[in-house]
């Protein structure tokens, strides 16, 4: 029963309880890509069943992980692709912390957008940043819950995602030169002027599309489409 209430798993060598990340990781890309389904359904198609499907299940996999992770479903599936894999372990106490922020997270939106279905663009962005930490977690094993945690911990936190929280020097090929500064600079500079211009220039077909559009002009701009719409509603009568 002892056995139960461990949270982490003792391994040689190890002066803490750890967790796989690569399994981690693999649950996390699994339940990335279902709230991307999820938001594809509500925001192109209408269809919010599919979201209430993922937030249901988001809200009692982190439930799971929180107290016992070894029971987590997307961590087993998770374990089904990796487990031929050379286990990479993390600290069981940060990723707790992680997933508690998760549960959090989740917890408001399982019932604003379940339980009692009041959806707007505030709330849903609070889904998408969950899906921004699973695809940060699930592409390039960033966990910024283990960094936070350890802003809140005396002692130095050790076993992080890639060895992150342990300071150390960066291998030649983990720095920029002048030349990829500039280009990767360039590309997120290119990346996000498309996006801001996505959600202002192209017309919005969908509910959700134009609150966004409308949260993202500026006063000026939105007293120009107020003009425009009383002119349009002017002439149709």
């Amino acid at each position: 029963m002892s056995s139960f209430f461990q949270y982490g798993e003792k391994v040689d060598g190890y002066d803490v309880l750890v967790l796989n990340e690569r399994e981690a990781r693999a649950g996390a890309g699994i339940l990335f890509a279902i709230g991307i389904l999820s938001l594809v359904n509500a925001v192109a198609l209408g269809h919010v069943i599919v979201t209430k499907f993922f937030i249901t299940f988001f809200t009692l996999d982190f439930l799971i992980r929180v107290i016992q992770p070894r029971y987590s479903p997307s961590l087993l599936i998770g374990r089904l692709f990796v487990q031929n894999q050379r286990p990479e372990y993390v600290g069981a106490t940060q990723k707790r912390f992680a997933w508690g922020i998760g549960l959090l997270l989740a917890i408001p939106m399982f019932y604003l957008l379940v339980i009692n279905f009041q959806p707007n663009p505030i709330k849903v962005l609070v889904c998408i940043i969950c899906l921004i930490l699973l695809f940060l977690e699930s592409a390039f094993s960033i966990c910024l819950g283990c960094k936070l945690f350890g802003l809140f911990k005396k002692d130095p936190v050790t076993h992080c995602p890639g060895g992150v929280c342990e300071i150390r020097p960066k291998e030649p090929v983990q720095r920029f030169n002048l030349a990829q500064k500039i280009i990767a600079l360039v590309t997120v500079l290119v990346f996000s002027f498309g996006l801001y211009s996505y959600f202002t220039k192209v017309e919005s077909k969908t509910f959700l599309a134009q609150k966004i559009k409308f949260m993202m002009m500026s006063q000026a701009e939105l007293k120009a489409y107020q003009e425009e719409k009383e002119a349009r509603e002017f002439d149709e009568f």
